[in-house]
Order: structure tokens, then sequence, then C-alpha cells
């Protein structure tokens, strides 16, 4: 124990002499909660929108203004003809044209079927979803005053009302949905970028040999290795916590305890994996590329943008060894849920397993190469 103690020192001796990692520490989860926060969002806000209106009525100039009124859409041209509405979508200046035919009022008036065409510029798939669904919300609503302005009996209108109640995120605020996935982002990064270049440098300039040489056990190097950045992780995220509830004022319903209890398993096996990969590198920038190619694979298909329950059935299968899905499933479930032990206990239960396997992969692997 005492030579824990004496290499303990060392690294946070180490840790304090380098002025970039000190600044870091307090910067980055700072940055990530006041930048990645409120910018990572799929919530379609300003859709471009071109309008040709062929009837020049009334009724197509209100439809014009009920969609100009949305808050999803700006009305940014209105082209003469359908091929200078093309032209718009190809040189990216509209993301939708809605061409209003000239038999647009009759139509209304039940001379004609009412007809609409909608050009979508579907490269984002998402963006063209969307402003599909709140496009056809404003004309569904816009025909309904319609219909009742006509005189039509109220008895021929459907009348069935909807009244939807939001749980866990009554507001819809996407700030509360991610959050807890850059949490997860911010320490995943601290710990497994930082632990393990500190290894890898230490072979570039050779101390780690002059280590090798001493008794002290593997058991003993791998420890004070892990625990200063163990501990400076879970400051950041205690401080990328903070941030997030000061500025964004985000929800926090469950086990503050729990929450970092969950924390700190997913750091053993973060921290036990970036100690495998440094040992597997010679040089920091074999150490980086192995290390960027893993945390991509992670964060992306952990379920931070895109459900978990969506991805092909390979995908959903890989996720059972990716630490990060599991800690971003166990935050937004403390976080917003306030679930409780025997709601996550499958979770932590493997990714307990996960800080095992790493830590020990690490051991072994060091213990080769010693």
């Amino acid at each position: 124990m005492r030579k824990l103690l004496f290499l303990l020192k060392k690294e946070f001796r180490q840790i304090k002499r380098n002025p970039f990692l000190s600044r870091a520490i307090i910067a980055v989860p700072l940055l990530q909660m006041l930048v990645l926060v409120p910018a990572v969002t799929f919530e379609i806000k300003h859709i471009d929108l071109a309008v040709t209106d062929n009837d020049h009525s009334p009724s197509s100039r209100e439809l014009i203004t009920r969609l100009g009124g949305s808050s999803f859409f700006r009305v940014t041209a209105t082209p003469a003809d359908y091929s200078q509405a093309n032209d718009l979508l190809l040189s990216g200046k509209a993301d939708m044209v809605l061409v209003i035919p000239d038999d647009f009022s009759e139509g209304l008036a039940g001379a004609a079927i009412p007809r609409l065409q909608v050009l979508v510029d579907a490269v984002n798939a998402t963006t063209a979803q969307l402003g599909w669904s709140y496009l056809t919300s404003v004309v569904r609503d816009y025909n309904r005053d319609v219909i009742i302005s006509s005189g039509v009996a109220p008895s021929v209108i459907p009348g069935i009302n909807v009244s939807p109640r939001f749980w866990y995120n009554p507001t819809l605020n996407y700030k509360y949905y991610m959050l807890p996935g850059i949490l997860v982002i911010l320490i995943t990064a601290i710990g497994l970028m930082m632990c393990g270049l500190n290894l890898v440098r230490e072979k570039e300039i050779g101390t780690i040999e002059q280590i090798n040489v001493t008794p002290v056990m593997k058991w003993e190097l791998i420890s004070s290795k892990v625990i200063p950045f163990f501990i400076i992780s879970l400051f950041d995220l205690a401080l990328g916590l903070s941030a997030g509830w000061l500025v964004f004022n985000i929800p926090f319903e469950g086990s503050l305890l729990l929450f970092f209890a969950c924390s700190a398993i997913f750091l053993v096996a973060v921290l036990g994996l970036a100690l495998f990969f440094s040992t597997l590198a010679s040089t920091q920038q074999q150490f980086l590329f192995v290390a960027f190619f893993f945390v991509m694979i992670f964060i992306l298909m952990s379920g931070i943008f895109t459900p978990v329950e969506s991805m092909p059935l390979w995908a959903q299968q890989f996720n059972w060894v990716n630490p990060v899905a599991y800690l971003m499933r166990i935050n937004r479930m403390v976080m917003l849920k306030g679930s409780g032990f025997n709601d996550i206990a499958m979770d932590m239960g493997m990714l307990s397993l996960l800080a095992i396997a790493f830590i020990v992969m690490a051991i072994r692997a060091y213990r080769k190469r010693a």
C-alpha cells in the first residue's frame, strides 16, 4: 500500500506540472456543456419553404400566411413556376417547395378535388420527415377550418379529441434529452484519452522502464494510473452536471448517489479499456488512432442520437459490450425518470462485468509486455 501511495503522489505531481492538463480539466466540461447541449439537437425550427402560387386566390394566400406564421417555416421565395422551384431545391436555397395549382380554390368550394404538390429535399432524411409532418399538420388544420366555415354540420366532422400528456419531459425540451448523453461523452473522453496517453507518454520518454525494474506490483502500477483520472473524471462529471443545472435548468429526479455510483463503475470500465489500448500502442499517435476509432463507434452506437431499438439486430447485440450504451440509458433514466436501483439493476450488473473484464485485460496485457 505504501508503494501505491508513492506512485499516486508521482501521478498527481505529473498532472499538476502539466499546464495544459490542468486547464483542460476545468475548461473541457464547461465548453462541452455550454456548446454541445444547445447545439446538438434534432429539433427542426427553421425550414426554408418556397411557394409557387398558381391560384392567386384569397384561399391560397391564407394558406401561405398560415405557413409563414408557423414557427417551423420561413417562406424564403415565391418561384413563378415548377422549373424555378426545382432550381431552388437543387441549389439548396429551399428545403421544401409547395406548389398550389390554379384550381385550388375551386377544389375547396367543391367544384373539383383540392390538390397540393409538395417537393421535399430529402438529402437530410430527418429534416425531410419532420418538415413533411409539420406541413401536413398546418394543412390539416387549415382544411378543418375551411370545413367548419363552410357550414357543414358538426356531426359530419370527426369529434375525437386527443389530449397528449408527455411524461418525464413535459415541455419536450431536447436539451433535457441531450445533456445526460453529453455527460457520458465528457467522462468517456476525459478518462479514455487522458489515462491512456499518460501511460504511452511514459513509454516514449522511458520512465516506464525505470518503474518496471522496481519492486512495484502490476496491480499497484495499474491502480496508480487509474485512480487519479478516476477522481478527475468524477470531478468533471460533477462540474458538467452543475453547469447543466445552472445554465439549462436540467431536472434531476433520481438519486444523486446512484447516479455517481453508476458513473464510477463506468469509469473503471473506460479506464481499464484505456490502459489496455495503451499497452498495445508504442506511441501517442498509435494510441490516439485506436482510441478514436473505438470511441466513435461506442458513442454513435450508444443511442445518444437514435434509439438502440431502431438499430439492426447485430448493432443491438454489439451494445452488449458497449459500456457507453449502458451509462447513456442509466443517466437518462435516473435524471429524467427518477428510476431507482431495481429499474437499472440489469444495466449496472452488465456494466460491472465489463469493468472487471476490461481491468483484467489491461493487467494481463501489461504483464506480457513488462
